[in-house]
């Protein structure tokens, strides 16, 4: 990045020092912020960088903000976010990562592509936060390699790139290409990246000041576990729950559904109202309704077949049901989330 200016070597005062001997060149990253990019996902990457060189008291890395004309870019939370230059191809020693959100799909431009492509071809890291890893698939730089996006985008993924699948771990890593899912999973990427650099001592330092706990284990999975997710630790329940979300397109009969769980319907009817406060037909409804939602926001599939894809049999109940649910059509839903 030398021939277009310095990028940021902040380090800032602090009331904490971990002194760090074995210091030797600067390590420089690269943000590419993409139109509604998740602003949660962006400073969960940037602060662990911030708070090893204020712990550390030296500019152990610097960073670049970067857009793809060089103007200020808006995330999805309506926070606009100064770059300081436009993207162009970096040095092989920057790792550039792609900041994204909801519109990953389309976030970025051809050029923006092919100087991806350039950067991975030299040798450069290449890495995806939130739902970066679309920039990258479009890039054709998730062949044969392990990857993962956030958890919400994955099913849109799976649409627009069958034949790639992302994990469903927090981060990945997989030779120069480096990806996660944003929030939590962008902190604990960085924090596995300054315990490769400076040792897990200075990296739990680091975590402390994140407030995250002491220590580097991390959650391997995006999403806590069926049963943690609706709160009961039945294990009848969470089988019926987890087949449920294994068949979506073409969804398992109930009566099929309880039997596999060693219960009667009617047991099933019951748990379901105590436990989850709903029945199995709508609990199970509601799952393909949501998957529904995240392939029309993330998707260009028409109705038709993402009610095909969620296991609705005709698209006139899709929609009914859609609506019953979100307060909107699906194509009213489609047509306020691409015109935004």
């Amino acid at each position: 990045m030398s021939e277009h200016g310095n990028s940021a070597s902040i380090v800032p005062a602090g009331a904490f020092h971990f002194p760090v001997e074995r210091y030797g060149q600067t390590r420089k990253y690269a943000f590419l912020l993409l139109p509604d990019f998740t602003l949660l996902a962006f400073s969960s990457a940037v602060d662990p960088l911030r708070i090893a060189n204020q712990l550390a008291q030296k500019p152990l890395y610097q960073w670049d903000i970067l857009s793809e004309s060089g103007a200020p870019v808006l995330s999805s939370s309506g926070v606009e976010i100064s770059a300081r230059r436009a993207l162009t191809l970096l040095d092989a020693d920057v790792n550039l990562f792609v900041c994204s959100g909801n519109n990953g799909r389309t976030a970025a431009s051809a050029q923006t592509l092919a100087v991806l492509r350039k950067h991975s071809r030299m040798g450069g890291v290449t890495g995806g936060i939130c739902t970066g890893a679309m920039t990258l698939a479009r890039a054709g730089l998730l062949e044969n390699r392990t990857f993962t996006l956030h958890w919400e985008n994955q099913p849109a993924f799976a649409e627009g790139f069958p034949d790639l699948v992302p994990t469903q771990s927090i981060f990945e890593r997989d030779g120069n290409i480096l990806t996660c899912g944003g929030g939590a999973g962008a902190t604990e990427m960085m924090l596995q990246i300054i315990a490769q650099d400076y040792g897990d001592d200075f990296a739990i330092a680091v975590s402390d000041m994140c407030l995250r706990g002491s220590g580097l284990e991390h959650r391997p999975l995006q999403q806590s576990s069926i049963a943690a997710a609706i709160q009961t630790r039945n294990p009848r329940i969470v089988q019926i729950v987890r087949e449920m979300y294994e068949n979506i397109e073409d969804p398992t009969p109930l009566e099929q559904l309880a039997h596999s769980a060693g219960m009667s319907r009617r047991q099933m009817e019951r748990y379901f109202k105590q436990k989850l406060g709903e029945t199995p037909l709508a609990f199970y409804r509601n799952i393909r309704l949501d998957r529904a939602r995240s392939l029309l926001g993330g998707t260009d599939m028409n109705v038709i077949e993402i009610a095909t894809a969620c296991g609705f049999g005709s698209s006139s109940a899709f929609a009914q049901y859609y609506r019953a649910r979100f307060g909107a059509s699906p194509a009213a839903y489609r047509k306020t989330t691409f015109s935004e």
